[in-house]
């Protein structure tokens, strides 16, 4: 099905950024107005929400706030710089592995609304800058933690050091900070090793289009 205008979805793959699959979508489309809601990290993988056209684009703000569903690997025993793969790594002195009951348990606490810091290799504005862009000039941004909602969190696999996830979330959950939060939960520092986003509002990994389908974008 062609997609001239409107709100749709594209898998996005490991490897490119948000904005190279808007610009793959842009060859096809022309000088038509193009934008996208929710950011996917290049290591990242899963549900983009497209919008093409001017009015298309002024609803995305109202997709960015939809429920979002992910599945996450969360290596344990080491933090990251950045939070996931791409960092600098630490591996932490682990005295004691922690169970899967105990593991279930801290998972349960970050059920709900709670309080996140950001990454501080994200796109948060700090006195008008991106706080990734301080962190690259050798900068600690300081974050502020806010207030977001995690609606639901099941434990899917753990076996050290990986531990395995699903979570619905509502706007402006940061997954690396949540794996981040775990590990130091746990006592034993982690990063999100892999994120695959499954599902945004309606938007579901089913129903997008793939990065070879994009020639149905004209």
């Amino acid at each position: 099905m062609e997609k001239t205008s409107g709100i749709f979805a594209v898998y996005k793959p490991k490897g490119p950024t948000s904005y190279d699959i808007l610009r793959e979508i842009k060859k096809t489309i022309g000088d038509k107005k193009i934008g996208h809601a929710g950011t996917l990290d290049p290591l990242a993988s899963g549900v983009l929400v497209i919008g093409i056209g001017r009015e298309a684009t002024k609803r995305l703000g109202g997709e960015v706030k939809k429920e979002k569903e992910y599945l996450a690997e969360i290596k344990l025993g080491v933090i990251s710089s950045t939070d996931d793969e791409e960092g600098d790594k630490t591996e932490k002195k682990i005295i004691r592995q922690p169970s899967k009951e105990e593991v279930g348990e801290v998972l349960k606490k970050f059920e709900g609304k709670i309080m996140q810091v950001p990454p501080i290799f994200s796109a948060i504005k700090i006195s008008g800058k991106s706080a990734y862009k301080l962190a690259r000039q050798g900068k600690a941004p300081e974050l502020k933690a806010r207030e977001v909602e995690i609606k639901k969190i099941n434990l899917i696999k753990y076996q050290w050091p990986f531990l395995e996830l699903s979570a619905v979330t509502g706007p402006g959950v940061y997954i690396r900070s949540l794996a981040r939060d775990i590990g130091k939960e746990l006592g034993c520092g982690g990063y999100l090793a892999d994120l695959e986003r499954i599902r945004v509002g309606q938007f579901t990994k089913e129903n997008s289009v793939r990065i070879s389908d994009l020639s149905v974008v004209k």
